[in-house]
């Protein structure tokens, strides 16, 4: 059974999608019992839910905390292990999250196997029916981590946190273009092509940096502020982690 605690919609409501105003929103970190309300563009739900309750987007990236990144010369994708099969029940974080996006279920096999399913990557708005299509995007990517705040955790929580099945939102089934093309980077350099993935992109981003307690710094911040603007009823809720 898998760790992660997601929503599934179905593939028709897919064509309520955010469009940056006028649209709440609500980022979740828990599985709410009655799925209501809007789905963001990748078809999850978009219903309130978590520990801390909906607070709007603005106050949200208000509690960030700013500080200056720290050199990204010790950086090493090792330092994070990720890919773990951490309930032993043969599949990894990758194939949870793949499991748990899918819009169309996939076939599982022995070993996890993963065959059949279809999935909306919602950065660039674009339908692959092929796993091997689909790369698993860290929401704040490792390198950044790494820079506002993991340099000083455990190795163990490193790996918490690059496995983090505990939020729907730290980690997302993106094309493998549009990963690769974000690479390291934060909001101030990389956002989601398709504009209308922008509301949902910046609610996830602030989430996952409150989640765990990472900084944002000033170019960073003023790109959420900016974004803020353009996604006046965004709200998010917020879980952190362990």
């Amino acid at each position: 059974m898998s760790l992660r605690r997601h929503v599934f919609v179905s593939a028709g409501l897919l064509l309520a999608t955010v469009t940056g105003c006028g649209t709440a929103v609500t980022s979740e970190d828990a599985k709410p019992t009655t799925p209501t309300t809007t789905t963001t563009p990748a078809g999850r739900s978009a219903a309130p839910g978590g520990t801390l309750g909906a607070t709007p987007l603005a106050e949200a990236v208000a509690q960030l905390r700013a500080a200056e990144e720290v050199d990204r010369d010790g950086y090493a994708r090792a330092r994070f292990k990720h890919w773990v099969d951490a309930d032993d029940d043969a599949c990894d974080t990758r194939s949870e999250v793949l499991i748990d996006e899918a819009v169309k279920a996939v076939q599982q096999g022995e070993d996890c196997e993963l065959t059949g399913g279809e999935w909306l990557s919602y950065y660039d708005e674009v339908t692959v029916t092929e796993a091997s299509g689909l790369d698993i995007d860290h929401m704040v990517p490792l390198e950044e981590a790494w820079a506002s705040g993991a340099t000083g955790w455990t190795d163990e929580r490193r790996e918490a946190y690059a496995n983090d099945l505990g939020a729907e939102r730290s980690l997302v089934a993106v094309t493998a273009r549009t990963n690769r093309s974000k690479g390291g980077k934060d909001p101030a350099r990389w956002l989601p092509p398709a504009p209308s993935a922008r509301c949902a992109y910046a609610v996830d981003w602030t989430v996952t940096k409150l989640r765990w307690g990472l900084a944002a710094d000033d170019k960073e911040l003023a790109v959420l502020n900016k974004l803020v603007e353009d996604c006046p009823d965004a709200a998010v809720s917020i879980k952190p982690a362990a």
